[in-house]
């Protein structure tokens, strides 16, 4: 394409296009992945949601969660399947627009409700006499909102930002959906300035949730190891894992991506560490949070129950 024609019609995305002997082998592999992730993160939203004993912060925390799951991955992942059935998929300007929004939406809601979710279990664990008077009913449903506007503004504000730059170095982007780093490549002229705003918006929606997430447990840590029991410090320490397991993963992979200059970017392998917080958490959530908890399993046990012995008619 003429490097002086501007793009406004639609894009390339190419996906794993290099994988073409074996993408049959990985259509396979990613839509399991994807239907389970969806079956498994809906039926954590139906439990936590039926059973009453269930009905606590942190399970109300842990349905937003998968719920935000569900959205993120059905944003990436369809587009995945699409290029590698066909090597390339298109995708038009306004539905790139489109992506890319949703993308950060879910993507910085769930940066401030992994924190709201530490600060969950350092209440609970740190102050438990409090705990039900502090992590209330309207209290947890402000915590979980407190996110939407800081993450519709900066959506709004970065798809803005890039969308106005002009695209006419290529209408390939090197990716499997419409990302920030990928499309910047695609940019006429400089993205110096362009590159720090993006690490400055990233260092405000991912590093201080973060730290944040660090003191959390930093206190929960000291809380724990001044219990005196074994088996408190135990389920203590089990209540927090899950939690901790998610973040690491999360936060691991999405500061390694969008805390560095373009320079240092690279495509391919940056192609596959995206499949981290795209396909790896969203399927991780739901086996951390079940397997591990004795009171999921349970109330999903009790759920299936009462399915298989409904009385017909």
């Amino acid at each position: 394409m003429d490097n002086k024609t501007q793009i406004t019609s639609e894009f390339i995305l190419l996906g794993f296009s290099k994988l073409s002997e074996m993408k049959w082998i990985f259509f396979n592999i990613f839509l399991f992945l994807y239907i389970f992730t969806m079956l498994s993160n809906i039926t954590i939203v139906i439990v936590t949601s039926a059973d009453a004993t269930l009905q606590t912060p942190m399970y109300f925390f842990l349905r937003k969660l998968s719920f935000l799951e569900l959205c993120f991955t059905s944003v990436t992942i369809p587009n995945m399947l699409v290029t590698l059935c066909l090597e390339e998929s298109r995708i038009s300007f306004v539905g790139c627009a489109a992506q890319l929004y949703f993308i950060l939406l879910f993507g910085v809601t769930e940066c401030f409700l992994l924190s709201v979710m530490s600060y969950d279990r350092y209440v609970a664990i740190c102050l438990p006499l409090q705990y039900t008077a502090i992590m209330n009913k309207r209290v947890c449903i402000q915590l979980s909102a407190s996110s939407c506007p800081t993450a519709i503004m900066v959506a709004a504000g970065h798809t803005a930002f890039i969308f106005t730059l002009p695209f006419c170095r290529s209408n390939v982007i090197n990716h499997f959906y419409c990302e920030i780093q990928p499309l910047l490549l695609l940019v006429c002229g400089n993205t110096y300035w362009n590159e720090v705003q993006v690490i400055v918006a990233a260092g405000v929606v991912l590093v201080l949730p973060f730290l944040f997430i660090l003191i959390s447990y930093s206190q929960i840590i000291l809380s724990i190891l001044k219990m005196r029991s074994t088996q408190s410090r135990h389920k203590a320490f089990s209540t927090c894992s899950s939690h901790l397991i998610v973040v690491m993963l999360f936060y691991g992979t999405a500061l390694f991506m969008y805390m560095r200059p373009k320079s240092s970017y690279s495509l391919d392998t940056d192609k596959w560490l995206s499949l981290s917080y795209t396909v790896i958490t969203p399927i991780l959530n739901p086996i951390i949070y079940s397997l591990r908890n004795k009171q999921v399993k349970g109330a999903l046990w009790k759920l299936a129950t009462k399915i298989i012995l409904i009385p017909r008619r």
